[in-house]
């Protein structure tokens, strides 16, 4: 038996060749169909995360617009607020002004009215001093009984004015005038004493005086109430 052998050399590389690509007409092999699905895939899953992303933006911008138009509002609603609450303290402030100064106004038209009731009651008086007491006979006569005794006490210098004065009165009148003139350098021209036996009336300037202040403060007062 022949236990000789022949050697031969080990191969320790290996060569690799490509896969020969399908001919026309055949199906890829099943690598090439899942890389191509893969790719599908991927493609749809970033076509989705791009959706995704387009959407989650829009709704950012979306709460970003209505938390600002939010904060917008309440400035807003602050702001008016604010100018409501000057304005109330404004319109609080002009009508205390306005109160004071129609109260200063109403002050000072009463003193002017005072004023000039004074000036022209004064006028009246040095233009027709005999007027007032002429006024006051008549009054007296109108008082006392038809026939009554009327004595009428005047400054000397109106003497003869009321005299002339009475004598009017009397040609205007069909009953006879018991009226009797005296001069008193005590009255002052303008003031007069009416005596009766029953009673009396006297005219005096402080008197008219007195009076006008009276009714002056007497209108005023209402008005004031009424306001």
């Amino acid at each position: 038996m022949d236990l000789s052998f022949q050697a031969r050399p080990f191969a320790f590389d290996r060569i690799f060749t490509a896969a020969p690509s399908a001919p026309p007409g055949r199906a890829p092999d099943r690598d090439a169909v899942s890389l191509a699905i893969e790719l599908e895939l991927l493609q749809a899953d970033i076509a989705r995360r791009d959706a995704d992303h387009h959407a989650e933006l829009t709704r950012a911008r979306a709460d970003g617009f209505e938390a600002g138009l939010v904060h917008a509002r309440a400035d807003r609603e602050t702001a008016l607020l604010a100018a409501i609450d000057a304005l109330h303290v404004g319109v609080e402030s002009l009508t205390e002004t306005v109160e004071e100064t129609r109260a200063q106004l109403i002050d000072d038209a009463a003193d002017l009215a005072r004023a000039a009731a004074t000036h022209l009651a004064a006028h009246t008086l040095a233009l027709d001093p005999a007027a007032p007491i002429d006024a006051a006979i008549g009054r007296a006569l109108v008082q006392v009984a038809r026939g009554t005794e009327l004595v009428v006490r005047v400054h000397p210098d109106l003497l003869p004015e009321i005299e002339a004065r009475i004598a009017v009165r009397q040609g205007n009148d069909r009953r006879r005038l018991r009226l009797h003139v005296e001069a008193d350098e005590t009255l002052a021209i303008g003031d007069a004493r009416i005596d009766w036996d029953e009673g009396g009336s006297c005219l005096d300037r402080a008197a008219r005086e007195a009076a006008i202040r009276n009714e002056f403060e007497t209108l005023l007062d209402h008005n004031s109430l009424r306001s």
